[in-house]
């Protein structure tokens, strides 16, 4: 990739920022364009530098890493937002993706799966930190999800394009690698998580886990 993912940093702890700064400018496809100290400040700092990737703490002074990505999703939202933080808790995951969080990463966890995350969120797909994936998979229970494939089973194309939408590609992208329109993509999604009882993104989530496409990917 010629152009570099320009980066927001969002941390109150200057000593973190400056880590992470260090730590991403190695890479040659990585740049750091702005700082910001709270939930408060990246509000205003978006508007002022172009950022491809905004990476957040979740406990921030102020405004919340989770109320700020809320409000930056209402207003931007095109920005792809990774969530950077010490809680590896099922609640605050499901919050933050709910919220529309691409990437979610434990601090605690080695640095490249930081870098995995803020790569697949500059290419519009999800990430979410390898130990906690079993959180998804946990209330999406086996029963289920045999009853719901053995009673109403998805057709190979709407299980395609479910795939498709689950690693993070918007319709029109799908209708573009599938030779289809828009339109049979909404359809084909919509029939899908019908059959499934599959209702919105974490759900989604879930059962792509249960069928290994996340570990594919």
């Amino acid at each position: 990739m010629n152009q570099r993912l320009r980066i927001l940093l969002v941390d109150d702890h200057a000593t973190v920022r400056h880590a992470l700064k260090l730590l991403l400018e190695r890479e040659p496809d990585l740049e750091v364009v702005g700082e910001a100290g709270d939930g408060d400040e990246v509000l205003e700092r978006v508007s002022e530098v172009t950022a491809d990737v905004i990476v957040m703490d979740l406990s921030m002074p102020r405004s919340s890493g989770l109320v700020a990505t809320l409000r930056l999703k209402a207003s931007r939202p095109d920005v792809a937002i990774v969530t950077l933080t010490r809680h590896a808790d099922q609640t605050y995951l499901e919050e933050l993706l709910r919220a529309g969080t691409l990437g979610y990463v434990l601090k605690k966890s080695p640095h490249n799966e930081l870098l995995r995350a803020i790569r697949a969120a500059g290419t519009g797909q999800q990430y979410v930190d390898p130990s906690l994936t079993h959180h998804l998979a946990e209330p999406f229970s086996r029963q289920r999800y045999n009853r719901s494939v053995r009673a109403s089973p998805v057709t190979a194309r709407e299980s395609q394009v479910l795939k498709l939408v689950s690693l993070g590609h918007s319709n029109k992208e799908v209708a573009a690698q599938l030779g289809l329109s828009v339109k049979t993509i909404e359809l084909h999604k919509a029939n899908a998580m019908q059959k499934l009882g599959l209702e919105g993104r974490i759900e989604l989530l879930r059962y792509a886990l249960r069928c290994g496409w996340l570990q594919d990917a």
